[in-house]
């Protein structure tokens, strides 16, 4: 769980800045769950998506978000376990994999996040920011994350992680205002398992 708690290069609540705004969202709160809460809806009502705003620029690193105010889904998860992990909260990160447009190819990666709550385990919110078609709350044990999988090729990527994926820090970083960010967003091919025993039954 260590790794969970950690600042790093693009989780740096070891930043003033971002310490100090993550103690007081947690200021007058002891309940984890509460103060957890309040560092969600911080991030997602008040640090704009950089697309539904068109605002720049091109954010990764928690601290910058902070800064900025805004941030793609992926920075604006970076932002989010910082503010939690300051609070000696577990937070990673988590990714879907979804179509961009028109529930059709091509795809994208999205980024969310995972919080540990000692009540439930780790539980998965998203905060992307709300718009009319998205709404996406922090209610435990019942996920309201912004998007659903409902198209072919759509996933839930399944596993939690400490850091953010190269490829998602590469795509902010090489790209200088968020229409080209918009128009290159990170994709990964998902592996097909297929039966190789497919006249056999599995014992």
């Amino acid at each position: 769980m260590q790794k969970y708690l950690e600042s790093s290069h693009y989780i740096n609540y070891s930043a003033p800045q971002v310490f100090d705004q993550a103690k007081q969202l947690a200021s007058g709160q002891k309940d984890k769950e509460h103060i957890a809460k309040a560092c969600f809806e911080f991030v997602r009502d008040q640090i704009k998506h950089s697309w539904d705003y068109k605002l720049n620029p091109v954010t990764a690193i928690a601290s910058d978000v902070l800064k900025h105010g805004t941030g793609y889904c992926y920075a604006k998860s970076h932002l989010l376990a910082a503010l939690l992990r300051a609070n000696d909260i577990p937070a990673g990160l988590c990714y879907q994999r979804l179509t961009i447009e028109n529930n059709a190819p091509p795809f994208c990666l999205h980024g969310l996040n995972a919080v540990f709550l000692e009540k439930y385990g780790w539980y998965r919110i998203d905060a992307r920011g709300n718009k009319d078609i998205v709404k996406a709350d922090f209610c435990p044990p019942i996920e309201k994350l912004a998007f659903p999988i409902i198209n072919e090729g759509e996933a839930d990527l399944p596993e939690i992680w400490a850091e953010p994926l190269t490829i998602v820090v590469k795509a902010l970083e090489s790209r200088k205002t968020y229409i080209e960010l918009g128009n290159n967003l990170p994709d990964i091919d998902l592996i097909k398992t297929i039966d190789i025993f497919p006249d056999k039954k599995h014992t």
